[in-house]
């Protein structure tokens, strides 16, 4: 059965790769879908062609995961794609109550299921945004992000980096 997990991944996470890892165990084959909306193109740190291969750098040890992008409904794109099970991960309380609205929705409109899966206790509290605004003052954000997303947040935040290794070599 091949699947869909579908986001922004600016940039993919830990969690994110929880998620997939297990999935990709489940499942015989997981398309990681970038979706992207033109009305918020100002809001995400990456572009979606940098997203787009951060996913693969990321994912390249996974043989049955594929990178696409997406920039309509969801349930259209698993139409097009003639894919019908959606994987979300989730993180909290918070997140399933969210999740269930759309899963209902995507359900309605698009006769698509969707699988939640958790993501490990570990990283329940890792967010794509909290790691940016980590990443934007330089912290250590090795351990929350694959290492194709950390070198690149390091890349688009190469100067705070810099300055911080400055002032502790001094």
């Amino acid at each position: 059965m091949n699947v869909v997990f579908p986001g922004s991944f600016d940039p993919i996470t830990s969690g994110h790769m929880d998620v997939l890892t297990r999935a990709s165990k489940m499942f015989d084959h997981v398309t990681m879908t970038v979706m992207h909306n033109a009305r918020k193109q100002g809001r995400y740190l990456f572009t979606l062609e940098e997203r787009l291969q951060i996913l693969r750098d990321a994912t390249a040890h996974l043989p049955n995961v594929s990178v696409d992008s997406f920039g309509g409904l969801l349930v259209d794109y698993m139409a097009q794609e003639q894919k019908g099970i959606i994987i979300r991960g989730l993180r909290a309380v918070s997140d399933y109550e969210y999740e269930l609205q759309i899963a209902h929705l995507n359900r309605q409109i698009g006769e698509v299921e969707t699988v939640f899966i958790m993501a490990a206790t570990r990283w329940s509290f890792v967010s794509s945004s909290m790691v940016r605004e980590i990443a934007s003052y330089g912290g250590d954000i090795s351990e929350m992000v694959p290492r194709a997303s950390a070198s690149a947040l390091k890349l688009k935040f190469a100067d705070v980096y810099a300055e911080r290794e400055a002032s502790r070599s001094s």
